[in-house]
């Protein structure tokens, strides 16, 4: 059992470093090439603080765990919801911008209603996930345009958005991180992209390291790989995301926080489930997973009616979140 411990501490550790690696890595050399730093927040920087996911997952699904990778995904997204949005609204209930309401949350609201649809025959197909990755791109794109004049959109917010905030605000650390490594002046693309590989290397062997300590450790105390991924998982790979959200609710930033939660919930099943499914077919039945996606539908429900009516996240809502996640997880005990 602790070297199964060991394993998952390890392998968060190499995650963490190797998100840290990657993002910054690969961001400064989008920037040192020439893209615009709202172009590289809205796309290097999200997908690459989802990468521990997708790493985690990928990994599961190819050492044919894909219980493990579902649970994750679906775990993360109820973690996101209950536990991170709960505990920011209650340290600084956050304003919710109208841009976010009227664009990300109906994305929010979709992608948690077609997981259980996509999961109605019992498997997620490669083509399934191959749409779901399609989607992701689309997506992107569309929030690039609303970012760059709500063309897509049709209607354009008086200002950023919480996400739109957020994607500058770290593609400007990613400019700090590119000008201390010569970037600008094209003298560190060198390091860059040397920064940048071995972080997806410290991710991949994070993603081998964390999964074999889960999998042990859920053999170990008798708990499924389903019940692993939707919380030991789940938890170790939103962790960054906490932390995150924490710090900036404590420093009176708490819509950024709103805007990165619902990003990565909208994320997490178009590219880690999509990517997962697309790497190989996911087996789940709606039946045992019930718990889960009634879960994930009444959270996200829930979170997207109090954004749209008073445009706040007050502290009896936060907690009724928090609540519910702890509901979810004295529920998940019991039935194991």
């Amino acid at each position: 059992m602790l070297l199964h411990m060991a394993q998952l501490l390890l392998g968060g550790l190499f995650l963490y470093f190797g998100a840290e690696g990657l993002v910054k890595g690969s961001a400064g050399l989008a920037l040192a090439f020439g893209l615009r730093p709202l172009v590289v927040g809205l796309t290097v920087v999200a997908y690459g603080t989802s990468a521990p996911e997708l790493t985690v997952s990928l990994a599961a699904v190819l050492e044919g765990r894909g219980a493990i990778a579902l649970g994750n995904a679906i775990g993360s997204n109820i973690a996101n919801l209950g536990l991170i949005l709960g505990v920011t609204a209650l340290i600084c209930p956050p304003r919710v911008d109208g841009g976010l309401i009227w664009r990300e949350v109906p994305f929010l609201v979709g992608t948690a209603a077609v997981v259980p649809l996509l999961l109605l025959d019992g498997v997620m197909s490669r083509l399934e996930g191959a749409v779901l990755c399609a989607a992701s791109v689309g997506y992107s794109v569309w929030v690039i345009l609303g970012a760059r004049g709500g063309a897509a959109a049709g209607a354009r917010p008086s200002r950023p958005s919480p996400d739109e905030r957020g994607a500058i605000e770290a593609a400007r650390e990613m400019v700090v991180d590119a000008e201390q490594a010569g970037a600008p002046r094209g003298r560190g693309k060198l390091r860059l992209a040397l920064i940048t590989v071995v972080g997806l290397g410290l991710l991949i062997l994070g993603g081998k390291v964390f999964v074999d300590g889960a999998v042990g450790m859920a053999l170990g105390v008798g708990m499924s790989e389903r019940l692993v991924g939707l919380t030991i998982v789940a938890v170790g790979t939103s962790l960054p995301e906490l932390a995150t959200s924490v710090i900036a609710a404590v420093r009176g930033h708490s819509a950024i926080a709103v805007g990165n939660v619902v990003g990565s919930n909208i994320f997490n099943v178009l590219i880690i489930l999509g990517g997962a499914a697309l790497a190989q077919p996911l087996a789940g039945s709606p039946g045992a997973m019930a718990v889960d996606l009634i879960t994930l539908g009444a959270l996200t429900a829930f979170a997207a009616v109090a954004m749209r009516t008073e445009r706040i996240l007050r502290r009896a809502e936060g907690a009724a979140l928090l609540a519910m996640y702890v509901a979810f997880l004295v529920a998940l005990a019991l039935a194991s």
